[in-house]
């Protein structure tokens, strides 16, 4: 007889078709029952969703429950944490990941006591093959879930051991059916015979024929569902009936009974495959400018406000860490898997947006603070630029510096070879109010420019240092559009050309004709997958034009501009009278300093329910398809699919990939990367790289789709819910792409990539001291100025680290004297951290807490560092 371990939760989506408000008022009622429930039956026990944020939220409007939670979480019959939010597991970085374990754990404890420290995710559409070993950076050795196995060719267990890349794993623990396996709702107990013989224990079976296992796992609870009520009642009732024996349990005592086992299976790879139920292979593109502001406000957070606020706290400006928390907060509610996922209702989408805004708004202001307060520290004046470095090694190269001036003609002290890439000139403006010592002034206000430098400079390792300008005698170099018709642009021996309407591009090797091409089709899905329209058929758009902006005679940009008559809506694609609308798109290329072929596309998307693709030509053939994940590096293969599929998946199993940053495509002697800031989605097909810009929709869910026969997705076709629109997932207007290509001539290599990636996502970041317009940093006219301020040096650095790839640097959440620094290594080879760091360092877990090491960051995996300032 099996023995069926009864787990009663609910799932709690935050925001879904209902915006977060809407879960808030839910909760209301729920949570309170299940506290009332749980404190007269001390039999029972109960599970809320493993994402702190939401009791967090209840107890905003129920301050008085705090110390029933807590009472009750003691006890271990209430259990909450350890995630602050259910993050997706694909689309958002791996310090995101991270960070959401970290801030929900700290939260926990602080608030509630100990956390479940389970890694439970139970409804995410996938998972990358590296959250084994993030899981084990805050001490989590077990994963429970529900999407992306496959028992035939994966795991013949629906418990097993998941290891990482870098070796280290979880014991995993999987409910084929769903986190509503078991779900005990008031029909079910009213049709519990019913129930039992036809749903109960005919997957109470399953579970215990894929691998011997005596102990299921048996979840009872849904969507916003309520605990049930006089548990062992029902409990009792099911033993009656069942043919198995029923058990109350919880999820950390279940992986305790896991942990005891030494027959385990063990799997290493994602987990994508849409066997027993949908992990939306394709919502990597849908609502794209979701994808896209998380990735711009991620690499705003961990490549410039941390480091900042490291930098800043040792000389002399101290913001505390409550405002980075909250800003981190606003991230993590975005990074939820249907959130982030995009499949939601407009009306969550619009507060999607406006939490990025407010986010923004904290970094930008902390970013801000820090700046100024540091340039008054400094006693700069308007004629110097504070410039900062904050990656951990010394910078010798190109930065981009902002600077108000009167005039365009000037000559810098430390920036080398200036050109200026972008203007805005302000004219006078009379008549303008002044505050002086003597009070009231009205004076003239003298035309400037609001200028954006490119130049060469050297900077110190995790620091800044000054630079100065002053007047000259002539302009200085200034990107123009250029006179000449050779539509060409260089760098070495690189070369791209726009002729006959194609994009070619060569080195003393090769020549890549029609390297970067655009590609359009129907979307006949919804906001969880694209599906192709039948019997339409991809198109390339057209570049129609080009010209290139010089400096000084030397050709920099190639910019090529083309425009399409495309189908308005999805059925004029088949129409034989279509309606046509023009779609306009310009498409900016330059190399850069390290021969990367950067990109910026602009499409004004005007036409409905349509997927835009990059086709990459890089003419290797029979070679390897890399992709880069949450700080590894996996092989993509494309896999046969029977023409059958639908007697095994629930939806085709596409060869449609997830990446984080880039995807290379290499043979033994050359290599061609992507890279893209917030694309997520690949497919290599016929020799050629498809990198998925946009898949636009208007409609949440759509039944029988090509690619997902049988319902819609988003409970649309469920009985009493009505099919919703969703115009703007339709991403109407301009819609902005940035990305690079690196062209090697020899095979791959991960750290060489990773270096690359760290080198073109590094930001520039200046500050000067101006007073003609105090809004070009929003903050700027009320940070007002302060008496006895610190001296500090003209040029600092704080700490140098060179070879190793750094992930985060931040101040630490346990110790105001001390900051953090996380070290990666995705490669497959161990690295040695060096003897002098380890001596001002102690090696920490995520949580801050002290562990063993030698010293060595083992294939694919990660370290931290606690370093006292």
């Amino acid at each position: 007889m099996t023995q069926t371990n009864l787990v009663n939760h609910t799932h709690w989506d935050r925001e879904w078709y209902f915006t977060t408000m809407d879960a808030l008022v839910l909760s209301d009622q729920l949570f309170t029952e299940v506290l009332d429930e749980l404190e007269t039956h001390e039999d029972a026990n109960f599970c809320l969703d493993g994402q702190i944020s939401v009791v967090d939220e209840f107890v905003e409007i129920h301050p008085e429950a705090k110390k029933r939670i807590q009472k009750l979480v003691k006890e271990g019959r209430l259990f909450v944490g350890p995630w602050y939010t259910q993050t997706d597991a694909l689309i958002p970085d791996s310090e995101s990941i991270i960070r959401n374990l970290v801030i929900g754990i700290n939260d926990t404890k602080e608030k509630y006591g100990q956390p479940m420290m389970v890694g439970y995710l139970p409804d995410t559409f996938g998972f990358n093959a590296q959250l084994p070993t993030l899981l084990h950076q805050v001490g989590i050795d077990n994963f429970v879930f529900w999407r992306g196995t496959n028992f035939r060719t994966q795991m013949n267990s629906v418990y097993f051991k998941w290891k990482g890349l870098s070796g280290k794993d979880v014991y995993a623990a999987n409910f084929p059916f769903g986190y509503f396996t078991a779900q005990i709702d008031v029909e079910s107990k009213r049709k519990l015979k019913e129930f039992v013989s036809k749903r109960f224990d005919p997957a109470a079976d399953f579970e215990a024929t894929h691998a011997k296992n005596e102990d299921v796992l048996m979840p009872s609870g849904i969507d916003q569902m309520n605990i049930i009520k006089n548990i062992q009642e029902t409990v009792d009732d099911l033993n009656k009936l069942s043919e198995n024996h029923t058990v109350i349990s919880s999820y950390p005592e279940f992986i305790d009974k896991l942990r005891q086992r030494a027959d385990l299976p063990t799997y290493q790879g994602e987990l994508r495959l849409p066997t027993y139920s949908r992990v939306h292979r394709t919502i990597g593109s849908v609502r794209h400018q979701i994808k896209t502001d998380n990735f711009y406000l991620e690499q705003k957070i961990l490549r410039r406000i941390e480091p900042l606020m490291v930098i800043a706290h040792k000389n002399g400006v101290n913001i505390g860490n409550g405002l980075l928390l909250k800003l981190w907060k606003k991230l993590l509610e975005c990074q939820a898997h249907d959130t982030l996922g995009g499949s939601v209702s407009d009306n969550v989408a619009i507060d999607i947006k406006h939490r990025f805004k407010e986010a923004n708004e904290i970094a930008d202001g902390i970013e801000n603070m820090i700046k100024k307060k540091l340039a008054e520290f400094l006693s700069l004046s308007d004629h110097d630029v504070l410039v900062f470095n904050t990656d951990l090694t010394k910078f010798q190269g190109k930065k981009i510096i902002n600077i108000i001036a009167n005039s365009k003609n000037l000559e810098f002290d430390g920036l080398d070879h200036p050109v200026i890439i972008d203007s805005k000139h302000y004219p006078v403006r009379h008549h303008i109010l002044m505050m002086t010592p003597r009070g009231q002034e009205y004076k003239d206000e003298p035309e400037y420019f609001e200028l954006k430098f490119e130049g060469d400079v050297t900077l110190p390792a995790l620091g800044y240092k000054v630079i100065h300008f002053s007047e000259a005698d002539k302009a200085a170099d200034e990107l123009v559009i250029g006179s000449n018709n050779s539509n060409t642009i260089q760098f070495e021996d690189q070369k791209l050309s726009f002729t006959d309407d194609t994009l070619n591009y060569t080195n003393k090797e090769q020549r890549l004709d029609n390297v970067v091409q655009l590609i359009d089709s129907g979307n006949d899905g919804d906001t969880y997958d694209y599906s192709p329209l039948k019997d339409d058929q991809e198109r390339v758009l057209d570049f129609q034009d080009a010209h290139v902006e010089e400096v000084n005679g030397d050709a920099k940009v190639l910019i090529v501009k083309g425009a399409s008559k495309l189908p308005l809506h999805l059925e004029d694609r088949l129409a034989e009278q279509p309606q046509r609308q023009s779609v306009s798109y310009v498409l900016r290329l330059s190399f850069d300093e390290h021969g990367l072929l950067n990109g910026h596309l602009s499409f004004d998307n005007q036409v409905y329910s349509h997927r835009l693709r990059l086709r990459i030509n890089p003419q290797i053939f029979e070679g390897k398809t890399i992709a880069h994940i949450q700080d590894g590096f996996i092989q993509t293969t494309n896999h046969k699919i029977s023409d059958d599929w639908e007697k095994e998946f629930v939806e085709k199993p596409v060869n449609i990939y997830s990446f984080d940053k880039s995807v290379s495509v290499t043979n033994d002697n050359r290599q061609v990367t992507f890279f893209g800031k917030g694309m997520k989605e690949y497919e290599e097909r016929n020799n050629s790289l498809y990198i998925t810009l946009m898949a636009t929709t208007g409609e949440l869910g759509k039944p029988n789709l090509a690619w997902r026969p049988g319902r819609a997705s988003g409970d649309t076709t469920n009985q009493g819910h009505v099919m919703m629109a969703t115009p703007l997932a339709e991403e109407l207007g301009e819609n902005e792409f940035e990305f690079a290509l690196g062209f090697i001539e020899e095979a791959f290599s991960e750290q060489q990539v990773s270096q690359q990636m760290h080198e073109w996502l590094s930001p520039s970041i200046s500050y000067q001291m101006q007073k003609l317009n105090l809004f070009i940093n929003r903050l700027d006219n009320k940070i007002w100025e302060t008496e006895d301020n610190p001296l500090i040096p003209s040029s600092f650095s704080l700490l140098e680290i060179d070879n190793l790839l750094i992930s985060a640097i931040y101040p630490s959440y346990q110790d105001e004297d001390a900051y953090i620094v996380r070290i990666q290594n995705p490669t497959k080879e161990s690295v040695t951290l060096p003897k002098n760091l380890l001596k001002q360092a102690i090696i920490v877990n995520a949580l801050e807490d002290p562990i063993e090491s030698d010293g060595t960051i083992g294939k694919y995996d990660m370290v931290t560092l606690k370093i006292k300032y």
